[in-house]
């Protein structure tokens, strides 16, 4: 019977000798993309047996795809892009002359898994479609009567007034917030970004915002940068929010609605989904995509028109 735990995974330095190093990415890859593939890379040299010379055959690299399918139940988004990570390190060592062509060119060749094919392994959950009167409920149920609440308040409704990712969020200075046009933007460095983009923000998130940052300036905190700080139980800190404890803010007042399974990235889908029916290239804009089909592929979500085929005949 297949096995349902997570392939092993072995601290960076077992690579020394046995696989190229991740960090030969540094510089080209954010650092925690670097981190991700350093974990990958590990994994494949513990299914290879330490076995250096086994590690860049692509017979190898396809044995541990088989393995990653019947051994595990992890999604199939998942393999491809360990696969991804594995093909990546040695496509750069290759590039930098660090192991020869030969042999490892063929893992190139190597295919990922299909998603179809194992479409039984993805979550139910994984996105999470809120409409307006949810968000609207979600970010209203923070109490401004608390500091607390009035983070909180702010948080979510930068969230659904953005449509920035949360770790772009939870890392805003006061600097980045300006007006513009009688409105208000974010300079936001996004994933992949070289140069900030601006993101809007609603008029309410900004209002919001506003609240906060006077009423935790009173409460002696107003020399940090950060737009988001943290709590040491009751107090507020100088410390930056985290975006683990954003998460389970959101986590939080989402149980609150009785909404289940909302996750900070639904957020972005939600303001993504809502523009994309008013105007595709104005979303596009907002949520700093590169390419219009990334927008149309994930953030046009509009319902099918009840009674479309009436009159065909």
């Amino acid at each position: 019977m297949p096995r349902t735990e997570r392939p092993p995974r072995l601290p960076a330095v077992l690579l020394e000798g046995l696989f190229p190093s991740p960090q030969l990415l540094t510089g080209r890859l954010a650092a925690s993309t670097v981190a991700m593939y350093t974990r990958d890379c590990a994994a494949y040299v513990a299914f290879c047996g330490y076995d250096g010379v086994a590690a860049g055959q692509a017979e190898t690299l396809r044995r541990w795809r088989t393995y990653l399918v019947e051994d595990t139940r992890l999604s199939p988004h998942t393999i491809n892009r360990m696969l991804a990570a594995v093909k990546r390190v040695l496509k750069e060592a290759v590039v930098q002359g660090i192991v020869a062509p030969a042999g490892v060119g063929a893992c190139a060749t190597v295919e990922g898994v299909s998603v179809v094919a194992l479409r039984q392994r993805l979550k139910a959950t994984a996105r999470v479609r809120l409409t307006p009167a949810q968000m609207r409920q979600l970010c209203d149920a923070p109490d401004p009567t608390t500091l607390l609440g009035l983070r909180d308040r702010a948080l979510l409704a930068t969230l659904a007034g953005s449509g920035c990712r949360i770790s772009e969020v939870v890392t805003l200075t006061v600097g980045q917030v300006s007006a513009r046009d009688g409105g208000y933007v974010l300079q936001v460095l996004g994933k992949g970004q070289a140069q900030p983009r601006e993101a809007p923000l609603s008029q309410e998130a900004y209002t919001h915002l506003q609240t906060w940052l006077t009423q935790r300036t009173a409460q002696g905190v107003g020399l940090t940068p950060a737009l988001f700080t943290a709590f040491a139980g009751p107090r507020p800190t100088a410390r930056r929010l985290t975006a683990g404890a954003a998460w389970c803010a959101v986590r939080k007042y989402a149980r609150q609605c009785g909404l289940a399974h909302v996750k900070p990235h639904d957020f972005r889908r939600f303001v993504g989904t809502q523009l994309a029916k008013r105007d595709i290239r104005q979303a596009q804009k907002a949520l700093g995509h590169k390419r219009l089909e990334t927008t149309a592929q994930h953030y046009v979500l509009d319902d099918l028109q009840v009674g479309l085929t009436d009159g065909l005949y």
